[in-house]
């Protein structure tokens, strides 16, 4: 079943342009279960069934495994036999019933709005000596949280996807699927000072179009805006301790809390289903309720 896992890479990499943390993680997945399959005697993927399948997944769970866990798991094989029934090797998919327990959704923490506010001042302040790398900080912690890409989505931005007439940004997610992100003019005049004073200051031959470069004037990589997210975060008082995919999560609560409708929040945060995206309404809710039992009196 070797051959048959290379071939699902090169299908994973290839046709469905998967980015390569996702590729490692659907081939662990897959191997734990051909591994699975093996020590029951099956040795060829057309002998799999579901029965095997569920056995799979219940040890899974009986060995402490999460519902998060078990979902993502049984997620990632119904691709597997999926794929395997679209290119014949086996004559029907036996993974589309596969039911698997509904994973716990944990409410993500986010900024209160001034919080966000005191982390972009405190970044501002910071850039105020006029370093490049001071002004890519408060150009790409603007971006973030105005606009709640995922940090994979910042550092692949170039500067032609950055459309200053329009104030929009072109972003290529998930799958490699284009869509098309508003931001306002702080994070307009952040981007322009950047591009001006800041980048051509750090930017080496090579970068090519890189619209964030990082202090050796390449691409910068995801780990770089992470630790600075962190480190910029530290500096608000009372702030949880979040990264860039909790500024996303910051961005989406404070557009429900200003009035923007969910569908329009999972159009700009590019998710595949609504689902997703109606988690940032249990937390606006969680929000809500904390405020309500801080502040009326008979709460």
């Amino acid at each position: 079943m070797v051959g048959v896992l290379a071939d699902y890479e090169r299908h994973l990499v290839s046709e469905r342009d998967l980015t390569p943390h996702t590729v490692r993680a659907y081939l662990s997945d897959v191997s734990g279960l051909l591994d699975h399959a093996g020590r029951l005697g099956i040795d060829d993927v057309a002998s799999l069934d579901l029965r095997t399948l569920r056995s799979w997944l219940a040890r899974q769970q009986v060995t402490g495994h999460s519902r998060t866990t078990l979902a993502r798991r049984a997620t990632a094989v119904r691709v597997f036999t999926g794929w395997l029934a679209r290119t014949g090797r086996i004559p029907a998919d036996i993974g589309a019933t596969l039911r698997s327990p509904k994973p716990h959704q944990a409410l993500p923490s986010v900024l209160r709005q001034d919080e966000a506010r005191d982390l972009i001042d405190a970044a501002t302040r910071l850039a105020d000596d006029g370093s490049p790398t001071g002004l890519r900080d408060v150009a790409m912690l603007e971006l973030l949280y105005a606009t709640g890409v995922r940090v994979g989505e910042l550092v692949g931005l170039d500067v032609d996807d950055v459309d200053r007439s329009r104030n929009v940004l072109r972003v290529f997610g998930k799958g490699r699927k284009e869509r098309t992100v508003p931001f306002g003019n702080p994070a307009a005049a952040a981007v322009d000072t950047w591009l001006r004073l800041g980048r051509p200051r750090l930017v080496v031959p090579g970068a090519g179009a890189s619209l964030f470069v990082g202090s050796r004037g390449r691409r910068i990589d995801q780990r770089a805006v992470r630790t600075l997210v962190h480190r910029r975060i530290a500096d608000v008082e009372g702030a949880p301790d979040i990264g860039p995919h909790g500024l996303r999560h910051t961005a989406a609560t404070h557009l429900l809390e200003g009035g923007a409708d969910l569908r329009s929040v999972q159009e700009l945060l590019g998710h595949a289903s609504l689902a997703t995206t109606q988690l940032y309404t249990h937390v606006s809710t969680d929000r809500l309720r904390q405020a309500y039992r801080q502040a009326h009196p008979r709460a």
